[in-house]
């Protein structure tokens, strides 16, 4: 159920059946020259559309900015600090206890480590002080990370590649614009640096030439069948 969708009596009723929402975060990036700068928003949210199709709960709008650290200084990269992150997470899940909700999923199509810290760091919180909450906070290229692994032909393939631009090409072919070359960041770690361009100027991480629309289908469905797994779990006798 698309919670922007509803009036509050369709809210209060549906209520009534079901205490889960769904939260996708996703991010205004850089994702090469061939994919938009929603992309992980895009992802994020029309998967979750997939999802509740086989599960009737809340789907809230998606959050489209995010933590961008290595990518900040691309053109189109518009990103929020992460103490922003937090507060907003909070607010939301705090405002959603307060109206009934108890079952929360915090997803990000954006899987960046500081992006993904802050969103845990308000579930850890949240825990303690809210009674009979049940909260899960993930990216699906964490916790599904092997197996959609095996679906490229590039190792180590991560942002804007042939995972991100196969999955892209499945749910809106028409806003993938070519392709970009096989590229990597060259970030002198462990060193922090200043002009992350220089060490990553095309914004690339794996290899999108190897991009096909059937890759993308099947992550997909990987990814919708464990986040419909997960809502069973709060379903059932509860973690």
């Amino acid at each position: 159920m698309l919670l922007e969708e509803i009036n509050m009596e369709e809210f209060t009723e549906h209520l009534k059946r079901c205490k889960t929402i769904i939260f996708p975060f996703g991010t205004v990036e850089e994702h090469g020259r061939h994919l938009p700068l929603f992309t992980d928003t895009l992802i994020a949210n029309e998967v979750l559309k997939r999802v509740i199709q086989q599960r009737d709960v809340f789907l809230a709008p998606p959050l489209h900015y995010g933590v961008c650290t290595t990518t900040r200084q691309h053109p189109g990269t518009i990103g929020i600090m992460p103490e922003t992150l937090r507060t907003l997470t909070k607010d939301l899940v705090t405002d959603s206890y307060k109206k009934g909700l108890r079952n929360f999923m915090l997803i990000s199509g954006h899987g960046g480590g500081i992006h993904m810290s802050a969103i845990r760091e308000v579930a850890e919180i949240l825990i303690d002080e809210l009674e009979d909450i049940q909260i899960a906070v993930f990216s699906p290229y964490d916790i599904l990370h092997q197996e959609l692994s095996q679906l490229c032909e590039t190792p180590g393939d991560s942002h804007a590649g042939e995972l991100e631009t196969s999955i892209v090409m499945a749910l809106r072919p028409e806003l993938v614009k070519g392709t970009s070359e096989e590229g990597y960041p060259l970030l002198p770690k462990p060193f922090i640096v200043k002009d992350k361009i220089k060490y990553w100027p095309s914004g690339i991480w794996g290899n999108p030439q190897k991009a096909s629309t059937e890759k993308g289908k099947a992550a997909i469905n990987i990814v919708v069948e464990k986040i419909v797994s997960l809502i069973d779990r709060f379903d059932s006798t509860g973690i």
